[in-house]
């Protein structure tokens, strides 16, 4: 299974008592976590999160050894500035000046990270456990995992972290009082890299490890058929500073002058037979004027390029076909550029990430089931299909669902809009509230 970031072959050795290794504010997490006496705001009465305080080989530790996470070049400056990655360059022109230092060559595995540093500055972080609603792991499993995917290292390098963080969670008292009913994690891969079922397959069996069974996963994709594991935005290279910048952003990709029908960006797999992105390529360059093709192999659409942003701000559509897995990060970045995605497996964006995205599918973007497409359905014609009110009340809703989809810069959230973490926060408050009324638990 061919994955996007290849991480790490070097072996890390563990301190053989990982819990004189503790995370204590460390300047690459957090300056401006709360002290003891922080007092969390009265509505915050059945929304109080309490955020364990690992030891620091679970963290920050990996972030310590960044240059370690990949045997090919330093992971470092793309996992620097909080997870944002370095400051996007070559915008200008492209988008608003004032907005150009609201983007970063942001990484699609960095969401750990930016989940951590936002969560020690949550509204409603509590320093007391005992008044907790929800406890929040910080455990890097993605990158824990992600250096021992590729060459070969055994099943035991891929699960040691995991194994380790488990035995950790159940010498602790809160944890042993429900189960880990009232705890969620954030694993910054898809949950494909954590489901090994034989030791001889790719990634590990974490999320199959006893006492894994009852956290809620957030994930950059999951198993709809597991509901434990939770969806969420990839992250994308726009970290709105504030209110304005969201809006700005929005007005700006709302009056965009848009010059082709739809554009594709993506590499083909010239090793897969009848491969459906090569067949999209054909389709694009087929009709000239009205698609833009952006061939992606090799590393012309690795971050630091504005050359797939300014594809899909040119185009009123965006082809998204599944990438290494079912989803890929292209899906947000074209909807953030105000393009409208056209889908071909209903896994990719209708079964994944129902918090973020408006309920009705067609409200917000085109399906084509690729079966039609391999028996010679006209993508152009079928976009062609849609009036231009039709096409603009669509990306009408793509457009007010953009702050859903982003994750922004200040550590406290924006003033007054919710981004995709408000959500995915709020969500897994909700849902552990529900599961404590329900009684909804394994026997």
């Amino acid at each position: 299974m061919a994955r996007t970031l290849h991480l790490s072959h070097r072996r890390s050795h563990f301190p053989s008592h990982p819990h004189h290794h503790l995370l204590q504010n460390p300047p690459n997490i957090s300056s401006t976590s709360p002290s003891s006496s922080f007092s969390p705001p009265h509505n915050c009465s059945f929304r109080r999160i309490f955020v364990y305080n690992l030891p620091a080989v679970f963290n920050q530790e990996l972030l310590d050894n960044c240059v370690e996470l990949d045997p090919w070049h330093s992971r470092c400056r793309a996992l620097s500035n909080d997870g944002f990655g370095s400051k996007a360059t070559g915008l200008s022109g492209v988008i608003p000046e004032d907005l150009v230092p609201a983007w970063y060559w942001t990484d699609q595995f960095a969401m750990e990270i930016i989940y951590h540093n936002r969560i020690l500055n949550y509204k409603c972080r509590t320093m007391e456990p005992d008044s907790a609603t929800a406890f929040y792991i910080p455990f890097y499993a993605g990158l824990a995992v992600g250096k021992y995917l590729w060459f070969k290292y055994r099943w035991k390098d891929r699960d040691r972290y995991c194994e380790m963080i488990l035995k950790w969670l159940q010498e602790q008292p809160h944890w042993n009082s429900s189960g880990g009913w009232d705890h969620f994690i954030t694993m910054g891969r898809i949950t494909w890299d954590f489901r090994r079922t034989k030791d001889e397959d790719w990634g590990s069996k974490c999320i199959y490890l006893p006492g894994m069974r009852n956290i809620t996963r957030l994930l950059i994709e999951r198993n709809p058929w597991d509901y434990f594991d939770v969806a969420v935005p990839y992250p994308t290279g726009f970290h709105p500073r504030s209110d304005s910048d969201v809006l700005e952003w929005q007005d700006f990709v709302r009056n965009r002058n848009r010059k082709t029908l739809f554009c594709f960006a993506g590499a083909p797999r010239d090793t897969i037979k009848n491969d459906f992105r090569s067949l999209l390529l054909r389709q694009c360059m087929n009709v000239s004027g009205l698609c833009r093709a952006v061939d992606c192999a090799g590393t012309r659409c690795s971050n630091g390029t504005s050359l797939v942003l300014e594809a899909f701000l040119d185009s009123e559509f965006c082809l998204q076909p599944r990438g290494d897995s079912f989803t890929r990060r292209s899906i947000f970045d074209c909807m953030v550029a105000g393009s409208i995605p056209v889908f071909f497996w209903h896994r990719t964006a209708y079964l994944q990430y129902q918090w973020f995205l408006p309920s009705d599918p067609k409200s917000y973007s085109v399906f084509i089931h690729r079966n039609e497409v391999k028996n010679g359905t006209s993508i152009k014609s079928v976009l062609e299909s849609y009036s231009k009110e039709e096409v603009k009340k669509i990306r009408e809703k793509v457009i007010e669902y953009i702050p859903k989809l982003v994750y922004s810069k200040p550590k406290e959230g924006l003033e007054s809009i919710k981004d995709a973490f408000d959500v995915a926060i709020e969500g897994a408050l909700k849902r552990i509230k529900e599961q404590k009324q329900f009684g909804h638990k394994w026997k």
